[in-house]
């Protein structure tokens, strides 16, 4: 006999008839629907923030602040423009933005996937913690700023002071870099290293050449403070 086969239901929520707080209180429910598409959020901020269980969540349209930010376990894709920090102190599961992001998109965060299929605009991953970020356009400046953890692909061009007093976060760009913050510098692509890029690409759903890419990394200098380095805090 063939085995039965599970249909799991789409819950359809419009934005325009609940409010973000009551769609919000939905999704954290213990009997929480497993899918569930959310349209007209006309940059609603704060939507699907904070999930801790395994959803699937599409919103259609564009969002603004702190969309799924804190997100654990969920599966959350945009299919639109995110704005301030989204997936802000991210710890797991993914978060897929197919227009742009606006400024600190994925700060803090300690875990999971964020992919912006557009650009993504400053300081996108300052801070970040183990989180993976994957970018099919262009960054802005300060990116990575005071990264510690966890992996920054672009596949575009990054501007100014990208990963500036950078710990052991690593970057990897294929277009141009504006110029590099204090203690990033540009390091060797080792076989380890082409071999997890092409890993987060296809992860993310990008066809891109890990070849063509530049990684960077921390120097080293900042870890301590040393007044000989005085110029450069």
């Amino acid at each position: 006999m063939a085995p039965a086969v599970t249909t799991v239901e789409t819950v359809l929520l419009d934005l325009r008839e609940h409010s973000v707080r009551e769609v919000n209180a939905l999704l954290h429910a213990p009997d929480a629907p497993r899918r569930v598409t959310l349209t007209e959020p006309r940059g609603a901020h704060a939507l699907a923030c904070g999930l801790d269980d395994d959803l699937e969540v599409v919103i259609e349209g564009h969002v603004g602040y702190y969309c799924a930010g804190m997100n654990q376990r969920a599966d959350v894709t945009v299919r639109g423009n995110a704005g301030v920090g989204v997936a802000e102190n991210m710890m797991s599961g993914t978060v897929r933005i197919t227009g742009d992001a606006s400024q600190s998109a994925g700060a803090t965060a300690h875990g999971g996937l964020l992919i912006v299929e557009g650009n993504a605009a400053a300081r996108c991953g300052i801070s970040m913690k183990g989180v993976d970020i994957v970018v099919g356009g262009d960054i802005g400046h300060m990116s990575a700023f005071m990264g510690q953890a966890g992996r920054l692909v672009v596949c575009g061009d990054a501007g100014e002071a990208l990963g500036d007093s950078l710990y052991e976060a690593r970057i990897y760009v294929r277009g141009t870099v504006a110029s590099l913050g204090a203690d990033c510098v540009a390091k060797p692509m080792l076989a380890e290293h082409l071999a997890e890029l092409a890993q987060l690409l296809s992860d993310a759903g990008f066809d891109a050449d890990p070849a063509d890419f530049t990684r960077y990394g921390s120097a080293r200098e900042l870890y301590n403070f040393r007044v000989d380095n005085v110029g450069a805090y």
